[in-house]
């Protein structure tokens, strides 16, 4: 993988995280095994590569890349506005998180409790994913800026559901972190969009 595939997979899964928190809001469901990726991604210390840290592979990041793909079009019929929304926030967000230390030290502390709950509960368990709810409400949540997500207010009333898109949120904040380690820039999104579709459809097709 090029260095900028290695960006990307990062990338598409910040704009996956957000997604998900669209359709969780819209529709009320997702599958397992796209919570099970992200959620995972949050406890993944020591990855040798960046697909390590989705599982090995990006099979659950292809909506991502959709996403990611459509705001880098720029086509107006295949934009997906709510996620491209969250995404940008979520890198904003992540950016103000840096500066943090004393934050980035309690979220070190409480997923290394959350890491103990997987290997009891299961990655996906109710518990585990209102425990990175919770960590979300208790950090992020306190910024001034905060993502607000739309949808259909059935769904987002459930408080299951609303841990689960608070845990997205996380596991797309730790993307977008991962995503700037690896030398990502806000204005790559501006001034590389050839060079970044290029090697996107070239991730999406193999």
């Amino acid at each position: 993988m090029s260095p900028t595939q290695e960006q990307l997979v990062a990338l598409g899964a910040v704009f996956e995280a957000a997604s998900l928190a669209d359709k969780i809001a819209r529709t009320g469901q997702i599958s397992e095994a796209s919570m099970g990726c992200m959620l995972g991604s949050l406890l993944v210390r020591d990855p040798k590569s960046t697909l390590d840290v989705y599982g090995g592979d990006d099979l659950n990041l292809r909506d991502g890349y959709r996403a990611l793909i459509s705001s880098l079009e720029r086509n107006p019929s295949a934009l997906q506005r709510e996620p491209l929304r969250y995404s940008l926030a979520m890198i904003g967000l992540e950016r103000q998180l840096d500066k943090r230390d004393d934050m980035l030290q309690v979220m070190g502390s409480r997923l290394d409790q959350i890491q103990q709950q997987v290997e009891h509960f299961g990655l996906v368990h109710d518990n585990v994913i209102a425990a990175c709810g919770g960590l979300y409400q208790d950090t992020i949540s306190t910024f001034r800026q905060r993502i607000q997500v739309h949808g259909d207010m059935r769904f987002l009333q459930q408080p299951n559901n609303a841990a689960k898109i608070r845990a997205l949120l996380l596991a797309g904040i730790r993307s977008a972190r991962l995503w700037r380690q690896l030398g990502g820039h806000r204005w790559q999104l501006v001034f590389s969009r050839s060079k970044l579709l290029k090697e996107l459809y070239e991730l999406t097709r193999s």
